[in-house]
């Protein structure tokens, strides 16, 4: 199939009327930047929108005209390497598309470079050069790649300083700055071992960073959804989980078939007691998984076996059922390296549970003393199942003084 833009290009060439309203070339020369240039936001929209929704194929064939017309400009490879961000986002510990990602990237930052030592207006390049230097961050931060994430990180904060003050870019570039002031202030606490790089840069503010993202969730359009990405994982967080749940919501709807954001509608609406809709998200996941969709795979299935398991547990008292779906949970974490994850751990108490019900003793031990050992220590999980282990530990030790009377 052609490219939308190319067949909007060849309808304009025969309406004489349509091609007043819309000229390529006129608004070319009537915006100092591509990315303000209304023109190019229209034909990147469906391309974008595509992405997001996983329809990875026809988006790159949107992203190869905007090459096309623009071969000199960073835009372009700078979509395609959001693509293949994308398609790491649903289990980033699959390395598959890194060498792509950062070829993509490498490729923009090379692009803005040329434009920002040959160009009066330094705005544009510098924008797509901390754009780029930040999504390699992203990635280096991932691998545990700390010295690379720092020197990227720096080289980000560089250019979006240059940009900064520009009014019609403000939204895209407030991304930046929400970013960086959350997890400015989080990284440290979370990850202590940091603290030395980070003393480099400056201090964060959680609170600012959030409200800075949520304007950028609101009235963006390039950094729109990358806003809304990271937002969801900050209500989880920060513990709002009635944000997160509208957001997820809202984001599933508008992409069906991203995995990301099914995962977090399925995941919200099971913690805000929304039992209709996990349920239903969760097996639709499963049957992505089962039918091959691109991006379903072990750990959106990890969370959604959970949920099912849970409630044919606690709701329906189908222990068959809950047994099928939390030995799936277990078998996704153990497929994704995840065996410290909170759901496989509590798919392990759920077959314990489940095995103790039906008297299997010495299963529901088992169970119970994996559970314990994968744990978080000091969590409600460990705890949970000490318990168990010593309720069990306690009733044989009856038995056996019973069998001896």
């Amino acid at each position: 199939m052609k490219p939308i833009a190319f067949s909007l290009v060849i309808f304009l060439s025969i309406s004489s009327a349509v091609a007043q309203l819309y000229s390529s070339s006129e608004l070319d020369k009537n915006y100092d930047m591509v990315i303000k240039n209304p023109g190019v936001q229209i034909e990147a929209t469906e391309a974008i929108n595509m992405l997001y929704n996983f329809k990875f194929d026809e988006a790159d064939a949107e992203f190869r005209w905007l090459k096309y017309r623009y071969p000199k400009h960073p835009m372009p490879h700078f979509l395609m390497g959001l693509a293949e961000w994308w398609k790491i986002v649903p289990n980033t510990e699959i390395e598959t598309y890194d060498k792509r990602f950062l070829a993509q990237m490498d490729s923009t930052i090379t692009l803005a470079e040329e434009l920002y030592d040959n160009e009066k207006n330094k705005i544009e390049p510098a924008f797509f050069l901390a754009a780029a230097y930040a999504f390699k961050g992203r990635l280096y931060s991932e691998r545990k790649q700390w010295t690379k994430a720092t020197f990227a990180g720096k080289n980000a904060l560089k250019y979006l300083d240059v940009c900064k003050g520009n009014g019609d870019l403000t939204p895209e570039l407030l991304f930046g700055d929400g970013i960086y002031n959350y997890y400015a202030q989080w990284v440290p606490s979370e990850y202590p071992l940091l603290k030395p790089i980070l003393a480099f840069f400056p201090k964060g503010n959680k609170k600012l960073g959030e409200q800075q993202l949520e304007t950028v969730a609101n009235n963006a359009f390039y950094t729109r959804v990358e806003a809304r990405y990271f937002l969801l994982q900050i209500y989880s967080m920060e513990n709002e989980y009635g944000k997160a749940y509208e957001m997820a919501k809202y984001m599933w709807q508008t992409y069906p078939n991203n995995p990301y954001f099914e995962r977090y509608f399925c995941r919200t609406a099971f913690v805000t007691g929304k039992t209709a809709e996990a349920e239903k998200a969760a097996q639709n996941i499963l049957d992505k998984i089962s039918q091959g969709v691109q991006g379903y795979e072990g750990v959106s299935g990890r969370n959604a076996a959970y949920v099912l398991g849970f409630y044919n547990l606690q709701y329906y008292r189908n222990y068959d059922l809950a047994t099928k779906y939390f030995k799936q949970a277990v078998d996704f974490s153990t497929q994704t390296n995840s065996l410290n994850a909170g759901y496989y751990v509590s798919s392990l108490l759920g077959l314990g549970k489940i095995a103790e019900m039906q008297k299997n003793y010495d299963e529901a031990l088992s169970y119970y003393k994996l559970a314990d050992d994968k744990a978080d220590k000091k969590s409600s999980q460990e705890k949970e199942a000490r318990k168990h282990i010593e309720a069990l530990k306690k009733l044989k030790r009856d038995e056996r003084r019973s069998r001896r009377k």
